[in-house]
């Protein structure tokens, strides 16, 4: 019987190989008029040029949407952002911990899953891109940026507990779906907030079996098999066996993921930021002039003000395409954390734009202005970020590798508890329904590494960041009470009402 089943599976690698250039030229002719037609002209539409104004660079409405939310919750939380760092630090150690509180995982494994998902390609990519279009000047806008999306993950991430459900078996199903929901329906919305929910989810979805799956399958495959040229040609092979080791951890549900995430993004840190780390202490002496370099390419006055403008959005659209603010998505994860104050998870999720974009994305941005390879023509993406830290370690290729291996894994299996909330929100909780999402998402990790995408990776990146268009207007809406419940929560914590437990 084994035998049978393993002649059959290579029956189906070797069939799925042989149609993969044919399937994937279907694929793209499908999803090509979806975001060249559609998509691109809403998301990117740029609200300056539809006026006549043209300042010398593109300025798309979902980057201003981002960034205008950010801006608002700064103010509107009276800079959040700051004030709760270190306070953010001590739930993140546990000293809050209530074993008694409700929810399925505790705040560092709910910050570490909602981390593996953002931290991955956009830390590694997204940085040389940033920099080899707006030039070092682009590091200052993206660190401010993901300053300033400190405070919308605040936002999110407490409405996503304060609205979440618990079922009889204290399962948590939690979100931008429900607040936008509930929430609205305080206020006497109840059809907008519907329609913005199910709007939500279903992008939700969308984005999980593209961005949040056949991207991450898709690249780690074309890493791999650039640094070991015998897996050429087996990309239905090796999404076969990745789809086996993501199986097994998202059957377990949330919990299994959170013990698996907890584990991962310490050494994913360890591995890329610990490299970084060592060429940045090597060049210590020069880490003034650097700094420098970027605070004056920031203002940069050679371009007049389009110039200046240019750097900005490159240095803001790079970090909000790669924390996440915004977006709604890290609300999920962090809706199943144990814990019976909305606001302290709002405060742990503050950590996530500081360690993916202000820590981590300035760090490759570092390295990649240290080794002087943004001034290397030809060279874009991961490839500049692989040169740069192969420049000083001939060794650094490889460890790229793992670390991309390591970010996409960590991606799908928190994009999959994603997408699966969104689908039970849709259709229904039951094993059914559940196994239902979970088989066809695996399914798409095989399709993703055997297949060039194309078009289909921009339909899914679109996909993710369209879902902030309605979360922010529900954020918006219910950002009033969320600035009540955290007055109350700091004034009972300055109090002594609420108490450590370490």
């Amino acid at each position: 019987m084994t035998k049978k089943i393993f002649s059959l599976i290579i029956l189906l690698m070797s069939f799925v190989n042989s149609r993969a250039d044919s399937l994937s030229d279907k694929i793209d002719s499908f999803f090509k008029p979806l975001v060249s037609d559609y998509l691109v002209p809403v998301i990117f539409w740029d609200p300056l040029k539809f006026f006549g104004i043209d300042i010398g660079a593109d300025i798309p409405i979902v980057v201003v949407w981002l960034v205008f939310g950010a801006l608002f919750f700064t103010f509107r939380m009276k800079f959040i952002n700051f004030r709760g760092f270190k306070h953010a630090l001590s739930l993140v150690r546990g000293d809050y911990d209530d074993p008694e509180d409700k929810g399925e995982v505790s705040h560092f494994q709910a910050l570490t899953t909602a981390l593996s998902a953002t931290v991955g390609l956009g830390n590694i990519a997204g940085v040389a891109i940033a920099i080899s279009v707006g030039g070092p000047g682009a590091t200052f806008w993206m660190i401010v940026a993901g300053l300033l999306g400190m405070s919308s993950k605040f936002v999110e991430c407490t409405l996503g507990v304060k609205y979440r459900k618990l079922d009889e078996n204290g399962e948590v199903s939690g979100g931008p779906m429900y607040y936008l929901r509930d929430g609205l329906a305080k206020y006497n919305m109840p059809i907008i907030g519907k329609i913005l929910a199910v709007m939500f989810a279903i992008l939700c979805i969308g984005g999980s079996f593209g961005g949040g799956n056949m991207f991450q399958a898709n690249q780690a495959y074309a890493q791999l098999s650039g640094q070991f040229p015998a897996l050429a040609g087996n990309g239905p092979l090796f999404g076969l066996i990745l789809a086996s080791l993501v199986g097994v951890v998202i059957i377990g549900g949330i919990k299994s993921i959170a013990n698996v995430t907890e584990k991962i993004v310490p050494l994913m840190a360890l591995l890329y930021v610990g490299t970084a780390l060592v060429i940045i202490l090597i060049n210590i002496s020069e880490v003034g002039n650097v700094f420098v370099l970027i605070f004056n390419g920031a203002f940069a006055p050679d371009a007049a003000f389009g110039g200046v403008i240019g750097v900005l959005i490159q240095g803001f659209r790079r970090a909000a395409f790669s924390n996440e603010a915004g977006v709604g998505s890290a609300a999920i994860a962090h809706s199943a954390a144990k814990t019976k104050e909305p606001v302290s998870e709002g405060i742990v999720s503050l950590l996530e734009p500081f360690i993916d974009t202000v820590v981590i994305c300035t760090m490759t941005a570092l390295v990649i202005i240290f080794t002087g390879m943004y001034n290397v023509e030809g060279l874009e993406g991961a490839q500049m970020t692989s040169n740069a830290f192969g420049s000083v370690f001939s060794w650094f290729p490889y460890l790229l590798v793992i670390a991309i291996f390591l970010f996409a894994f960590s991606t799908m299996i928190s994009w999959s508890y994603y997408g699966l909330k969104s689908w039970e929100f849709l259709f229904g909780k039951s094993k059914f329904s559940e196994y239902s999402y979970k088989s066809i998402f695996l399914l798409f990790i095989i399709v993703g590494s055997s297949v060039k995408l194309g078009a289909v990776l921009d339909f899914s990146d679109m996909m993710i960041l369209a879902m902030a268009f309605p979360n922010i207007i529900g954020l918006l809406i219910l950002s009033k009470e969320v600035k009540i419940d955290l007055n109350s929560y700091l004034k009972r914590l300055k109090s002594g009402e609420i108490k450590k437990y370490k």
